[in-house]
């Protein structure tokens, strides 16, 4: 890069909510560090996220926690633990600002980190973005948000920060155009700004064919609605959990074997609640009529939901998981970036949202999707290829604004 001194490389930071058991977000992450180690040997790349041992051993890259705090968790409680929060808060403003002036640019992998599409609080995840872009701007390290999703937030100090944050980093692009509008509708400037497709289309799919009709997957989520259902969310988690045994009840009542997987970490206590419940309901199957393994990366999934037919999932990545292994997919999403993904598929109508599951309208549609299985496989196909194209226009986007020195 420009001026750094005779043999020095340029360093690359990935920064975000990296290692914490989101298996979307650390797909996004692995497919641009093998963007960047392609296309840019010659770079150093670290990264400063909330599981940098994971990080460390997932992707073999060195990495720093995102917060002070996170040491102490498990460690401390009640009013400790409080102040040793609000500590952290001032601590991690030093910390971010001297990780980023390390750095000539710093990526954030895709991931919802301009969303309020699920629970979260104002000092979390949307006070670190403002603290890297903040920084990035003050030293002059550039901070790039590369297809990342947004949506219109209510709450006006979690809207402070994200739209500021995102006003001040050097590049923005989005994974889909609904991230896009809500960030126009939040007063950003988005003129300059691309749609770009979810990082994940870039990962390598494991081969295998187009599995056994009798097999279904389901994909399941700690749901408690959208930050603007704080005081439904266990009312809503009740709801939509029950809507997911009774479809899995119909499933085994209908000849079908489940295979039961989870997007994050949270999510397996619903996983497990799901299979109980059938094995209570219907103890005359076999063991190996629900089936829900361990997750701990995206090419677990992928290797989970081989064996299905169709899959019916909740979280974004799953159902990404889904039309990247050529699956008929039925989403049941938790916010408009699903519709967007389906629609870019050419299946709008195969959603549902699941803060208002309809179990009777998911069935008719799964007996729709099986009906046109071969169809839908074949646009699935034709359509994804289309999508993983254009990231590869980004990419070549990002090397030649970045880093037109080390091609």
């Amino acid at each position: 890069m420009a001026g750094k001194p005779a043999g020095e490389h340029a360093r690359v930071g990935l920064f975000g909510l990296l290692g914490s058991g989101n298996i979307g977000n650390d797909a996004s992450a692995a497919a641009v560090l093998s963007y960047l180690r392609q296309a840019h040997p010659d770079l150093v790349i670290d990264a400063m996220c909330m599981g940098p041992e994971r990080v460390r051993a997932g992707l073999g890259i060195d990495a720093v926690p995102l917060l002070w705090f996170r040491r102490f968790d498990g460690r401390v409680s009640g009013i400790a633990a409080s102040l040793l929060k609000v500590l952290g808060k001032g601590v991690d403003t030093f910390r971010i600002a001297s990780w980023t002036r390390r750095h000539d640019v710093i990526i954030v992998p895709g991931m919802g980190v301009l969303e309020a599409s699920l629970p979260l609080r104002p000092w979390g995840v949307p006070y670190a973005m403002f603290l890297l872009c903040a920084s990035g701007r003050l030293l002059r390290t550039k901070v790039a948000l590369v297809s990342v999703g947004a949506t219109v937030i209510n709450q006006r100090a979690t809207r402070w920060l994200v739209t500021t944050a995102a006003r001040l980093a050097s590049y923005r692009s989005y994974r889909d155009a609904a991230s896009l509008d809500a960030m126009t509708k939040a007063g950003v400037d988005t003129s300059a700004d691309r749609v770009y497709p979810d990082l994940v289309y870039a990962t390598p799919a494991l081969p295998g064919g187009p599995g056994d009709p009798q097999v279904v997957g389901v994909g399941v989520m700690a749901y408690y609605g959208t930050n603007d259902h704080r005081a439904e969310a266990d009312d809503i988690y009740t709801a939509y959990v029950g809507g997911m045994k009774r479809f899995v009840r119909w499933l085994a009542d209908s000849g079908h074997r489940v295979r039961i997987f989870v997007g994050d970490e949270c999510d397996q206590p619903v996983a497990d609640d799901i299979v109980a419940d059938l094995r209570s309901y219907r103890p005359d199957l076999g063991p190996d009529w629900i089936v829900a393994e361990p997750i701990a990366s995206f090419t677990d999934l992928m290797r989970a939901m081989l064996p299905a037919g169709s899959v019916v999932a909740t979280r974004y990545h799953n159902v990404m998981c889904a039309l990247k292994l050529g699956k008929p997919v039925i989403s049941l999403g938790y916010s408009a970036k699903n519709i967007a993904l389906m629609t870019d598929m050419g299946l709008p109508e195969f959603c549902q949202f699941a803060h208002s599951l309809d179990v009777d309208r998911l069935i008719e549609q799964f007996a729709e999707l099986e009906s046109q299985r071969a169809s839908v496989a074949e646009m699935i196909a034709v359509r994804y290829a289309e999508q993983a194209k254009h990231l590869d226009e980004q990419f070549a986007e990002l090397s030649a604004l970045f880093f037109p020195a080390s091609r």
